[in-house]
């Protein structure tokens, strides 16, 4: 029973609302899953500013620029965006703050969205920064309030790291006090303290091995790291989501939970091993904790017996500590596997189809929702990497290939992600003579993290006018000559396209342009399907290839096909979803024995 005060809410949702509680008047941020839910909610309340950065570089000097200027700033990504963000957040450790400054990372184990499954503790240790770690709604929401408070206090950005259910789970929790920067804003000549020079540097570096030794005491309190009483048989050492997976595997067990995951408290671990028979370390991905806890020389179990990949959950742990007493009620469901693909109507399928088609060509994608062209039937992608990587890793295959490379090397990028990290790789690729293509899948929005504007769009975070880059004009600006835009829907068209821009000796650009069919304009507008007349379908299955969720193939055998009036030879024939299709054409375009055609026509 709750009472009218308490909240529904999910992680994300409550770090949004911590943030505006803590005081936060400037964020900045990149979307990536689990951390997108952040800013679009941190957006909707008054007084703060929000943004959404062209990628997690910007991102947080934006946030950085607020706190040299005495305001309390948040920047939010996901893991691999803070590899992206490496650069100033290992300088910022130095400089320190005027106004608190926290910096969240949204670790993805089990890699649900996501290209690897990085475990962004490690930079807690390798920048030299305190990290809180919470492990549900309610305890992050109150947990990203203490970080602003410890950011001023210790003069130091806070690393605040979340994972994918902490990001997602729902949880009860009720508002909260507000609170407000002890800096005031301003501008305020420090140059001492924020200009990175090395005589500078050399100075501050001392005063982050000062400012590590106090966080260290405080790491020894009960503030962040508590002990939870219980049976000394087995000790747990834990910390975030992984922590209700031991309470809830060894509910009556001891446990010394780490809300601040570094610096740890060597005293506090060392009497909390002596104090139970066996010690487990639970932890997700790396065994972050207890390398540092095996380096105090404190003996204990860790990856030894739990898994270092992938998600965690009350099964494992206590199968992997305890299998005799492992109940099946803790064994995980088995759901029917669904595989991903793109959405029917999808305006990336058109080229990917004629991509599919070009058998001598080498397709270097890249991250986004069109990296799904890579699965069967398509399967025309053939490299991946990270943000931006499709532009750089095709103009490195033309200068190793030489001759036998032209006409040969296509990249594919989002216009969200040639904003993101792909123009810098463009520019490289015009100065240095590339003989590429590159072709830009301009959609009008982020569309695999849920529909999030990009400086590309014409809107900003909040809905609002803005200005879009004309992204023929950059591409033309940045030295590419030839630059076609298309229509992906039309087949022939794209087709075209494609082939005149291999056939050049020189760096092309072909921008594919269509909305996403998930943009509330596109997907709410009356729309007039196709639908399929089977006895004109020849069986060739051409439209099938297209891997279009609304086209299904239903099997016939010889006799079936005689008695049905079709060919004898023919082994059955396509049928349109007519719920499911949005009326793209591009399956009529491809059918050459009038199967396909509009309803009612």
């Amino acid at each position: 029973m709750t009472d009218s005060n308490s909240l529904w809410m999910s992680g994300n949702e409550a770090i949004a609302m911590a943030a505006y509680e803590a005081g936060v008047t400037v964020a900045s941020g990149y979307p990536g899953t689990p951390s997108t839910e952040i800013m679009e909610n941190l957006s909707k309340y008054e007084g703060v500013y929000t943004e959404w950065a062209p990628n997690e570089k910007v991102g947080l000097e934006v946030a950085i620029g607020a706190s040299f200027a005495g305001a309390r700033a948040f920047a939010t990504m996901k893991h691999v965006g803070v590899n992206v963000a490496a650069d100033p957040l290992f300088t910022v450790s130095y400089t320190g703050v005027r106004g608190g400054l926290v910096v969240l990372t949204a670790d993805d184990p089990e890699m649900h969205s996501s290209q690897n499954e990085q475990d962004n503790r490690n930079y807690a240790y390798a920048a030299k920064l305190p990290m809180l770690e919470p492990s549900e709604p309610a305890e992050a929401k109150e947990l990203l309030k203490d970080a602003f408070e410890l950011s001023e206090k210790f003069d130091t950005p806070v690393l605040f790291r979340i994972t994918t259910r902490v990001a997602h789970v729902k949880g009860v929790l009720s508002k909260g006090d507000m609170r407000k920067s002890s800096a005031v804003c301003g501008i305020e000549k420090a140059p001492a303290k924020i200009v990175m020079l090395p005589g500078n540097a050399r100075n501050r570096r001392k005063i982050v091995e000062e400012r590590m030794a106090q966080l260290t005491e405080v790491a020894e309190s009960d503030t962040f790291n508590k002990v939870e009483p219980g049976d000394t048989k087995r000790g747990f050492i834990t910390g975030g989501v992984a922590y209700l997976y031991v309470k809830e595997a060894f509910p009556e067990a001891t446990v010394l939970k780490l809300g601040m995951s570094w610096p740890l408290p060597e005293k506090k671990i060392k009497a909390f091993a002596a104090s139970v028979d066996e010690l487990f370390v639970v932890e997700e991905l790396d065994p972050f904790l207890e390398h540092h806890i095996k380096a105090m020389g404190v003996e204990c179990h860790g990856k030894d017996l739990i898994p270092n990949q992938g998600e965690l959950n009350t099964s494992i742990v206590r199968t992997a500590i305890d299998p005799d007493s492992a109940p099946v009620l803790f064994a995980p469901a088995e759901l029917p596997m669904r595989p991903p693909n793109m959405c029917a109507g999808c305006p990336h399928r058109g080229v990917f189809y004629n991509l599919s088609k070009m058998k001598d060509i080498f397709v270097s994608g890249d991250i986004g929702c069109y990296t799904l062209g890579f699965l069967p039937p398509l399967s025309a992608m053939d490299s991946c990497v990270c943000m931006g990587a499709s532009v750089t890793i095709a103009h490195g295959m033309a200068k190793a290939l030489g001759d036998e490379g032209k006409g040969r090397l296509v990249s594919v990028i989002g216009d969200s992600t040639f904003v993101h990290t792909g123009i810098n790789g463009l520019i490289n690729s015009v100065y240095n003579d590339s003989r590429t293509v590159l072709v830009i899948l301009d959609n009008r929005i982020t569309a695999m993290t849920g529909q999030q504007n990009n400086p590309a769009s014409g809107c900003n975070i909040k809905g609002e006018a803005a200005n879009a880059i004309d992204l023929e004009a950059l591409c033309r600006a940045v030295g590419v000559k030839h630059v076609e835009t298309v229509n992906p829907h039309d087949i022939a068209e794209c087709k075209k396209a494609l082939q005149t821009a291999l056939a050049l000796d020189e760096m092309a650009v072909v921008i594919s342009r269509a909305p996403c069919v998930l943009l509330p304009e596109i997907k709410n507008a009356p729309h007039n399907p196709y639908s399929t007349k089977t006895e004109n379908c020849a069986g060739c299955m051409a439209c099938v290839k297209l891997g279009c969720p609304a086209i299904s193939w239903t099997n016939i055998t010889s006799q079936e096909a005689v008695a049905k009036g079709y060919k004898e030879k023919q082994k059955g024939f396509a049928v349109i979803n007519e719920v499911q299709c949005n009326g793209c054409g591009q399956c009529a375009a491809l059918c050459k024995f009038e199967a396909i055609n509009r309803k009612g026509e």
